[in-house]
Order: structure tokens, then C-alpha cells, then sequence
């Protein structure tokens, strides 16, 4: 998955759904789609709560400084007025859902990953259509807010996004299987590795080699719930060889990948 440029201005095409806008209770749905990569951000901070998620692939996720993946069957909260990035990879169809009330389950969670349901997905989808009548839609919307369901809570610690390693993580969260080592990196954003290994610390309590091993490790767990065998999904996060990545893998999670998929 890479990504770049900011806010998709222009993707191939947008539709927006909008039903009771301006009221409390008032829902939009926009469907996003494109042949090239798309990235929503960067450091996005709405007045309206938001609900990222595709059916067809992953979405990258940055925000309080943590970074997360997400498959179809799950999606991305952002509580309004929380900074974030989400990014999704060409040929991919990706729903924004904006809310002016929180949903029951959200209440005081500023970032988080919700399980979505068919039920939900189905929803979702039917709100992102035309002829939906008002009452319709404001019923789909209140089984969505009813039907959410977190997965995991992301951190709760707020960071200004303005050091190094906010630009190293946010291209990595875009490309988990980006190569480039820390003397590299340095050497791009013209500082030296000491600072921005202590920049690591500073916004992620760890070193730059830990934090992209972790997130290679989350974004494998999304793809090992696709078709994909190990062996492929090692080398799409970034891994040389299959026996590295197992070993991480056991390692971070205490099972190896192929337990991971046999537990479903």
C-alpha cells in the first residue's frame, strides 16, 4: 500500500449522502473511489466525528501518535477535533461516515478501531445510495450507532505532529514495507540519528527499529485474515524471509502467524 499527496480533492470520483444535516440526530456518508492511492489527511481536525472504513482493503491510520491498520471488518473512530491520517491504496472504495452525536459504545474515546458487522456494512452501504428516503436512513443510521462494537482502543496521548518522527511514521503507515533505515532517514530530513532516535522516544516511548517492527506486525495482522499465504504476507510488511517474520510475529504475540490464522 502506498499513498501519496493529502486530502483527496480530486480522486477519481466522490458521492456524498446527507440526511438530516444540521441536527443532532443528521448523518453523511461519502463513498470515495480511485485508481490511484489516497490519503485523507494530513493532521485532520474536524468538528464532526468520523468513521473511516473500506470493504475491498486496508486503511493505514495515524493519529495520537499511533499507528494502526484496519481491514474490511473493522473501522476507524475519530472522535471530532482529534487530529489524524487515514490512507488507503488504489482501486480501493473507502466510506467516511460523519456524526454530530457520538455512538453509544464511543462515549469518551477519542480514537478507536469498532468492529464492523454485515449488518453495519450492509448499512453503510445502503446510505451511500441514491433514493434512501430521510426516515430510512435516520433508522440504518441509528441500528450503525447501535451495532458498533470496539475492538481496541487506540493510545490516548496527544503529540504536536511537528518532529522528525511524525514524518518518518506517518510514510511509514502509508508503506510498512519501506526499507529505509534510521542513518537514512536522518539523512532525508537533515538531522542526525541521535535526534531523531530521541524525537522516536519522545512522541513513541521507543526506538524507531521497535515502532516499525510493531507496525509491521499490526499491518500483518490484517492481511493474514485475507487469502494471502504467509510467505507473501511476510514480504508485503517488509520482511526479507518468512522464518524473520514468524519469529517476530511469535515473538510480539506470543503464536506464530499460521496459529494466528487457524484461530481465526
Amino acid at each position: 500500500m502506498s499513498v501519496s499527496g493529502q486530502f483527496p480533492t480530486d480522486p477519481d470520483w466522490c458521492e456524498d449522502y446527507g440526511y438530516r444535516l444540521g441536527k443532532p440526530d443528521g448523518i453523511m456518508v461519502m463513498k470515495y473511489g480511485s485508481t490511484r492511492a489516497l490519503a485523507f489527511g494530513e493532521g485532520r481536525d474536524d468538528f464532526l466525528h468520523q468513521l473511516y472504513w473500506s470493504p475491498d482493503g486496508m486503511l493505514g491510520t495515524l493519529s495520537e501518535a499511533d499507528g494502526r491498520f484496519v481491514g474490511p471488518g473493522e473501522a476507524f473512530w475519530v472522535r471530532k477535533a482529534v487530529g489524524h491520517e487515514v490512507s488507503g491504496g488504489a482501486g480501493q472504495t473507502t466510506y467516511r461516515v460523519l456524526l454530530r452525536e457520538v455512538p453509544p459504545v464511543l462515549k469518551g474515546v477519542r480514537v478507536a478501531v469498532v468492529s464492523v458487522g454485515d449488518e453495519v456494512a450492509r448499512l453503510i452501504q445502503y446510505l451511500a445510495t441514491a433514493g434512501v428516503c430521510e426516515d430510512e436512513a435516520l433508522e440504518a443510521r441509528a441500528r450503525i450507532m447501535a451495532g458498533l462494537r470496539t475492538t481496541r482502543e487506540l493510545a490516548d496521548r496527544c503529540v504536536d505532529g511537528r518532529g522528525f518522527a511524525m514524518v518518518v511514521a506517518r510514510s511509514l503507515t502509508r508503506e510498512p514495507a519501506d526499507s529505509t533505515g534510521l542513518e537514512e532517514w536522518a539523512a532525508r530530513l537533515c538531522t542526525s540519528v541521535k535526534t531523531l532516535q530521541r524525537d522516536f522516544d519522545r512522541e513513541f516511548g521507543m526506538s524507531y527499529t521497535q515502532w516499525r517492527t510493531r507496525l509491521r506486525l499490526q499491518a500483518a495482522r490484517v492481511l493474514l485474515k485475507g487469502p494471502q499465504p504467509v510467505t507473501q504476507v511476510a514480504h508485503q510488511v517488509g520482511y526479507a524471509s518468512p522464518s524473520a517474520f514468524i519469529q517476530a510475529f511469535a515473538k510480539e504475540y506470543g503464536h506464530t502467524p499460521g496459529e494466528y490464522v487457524r484461530r481465526g
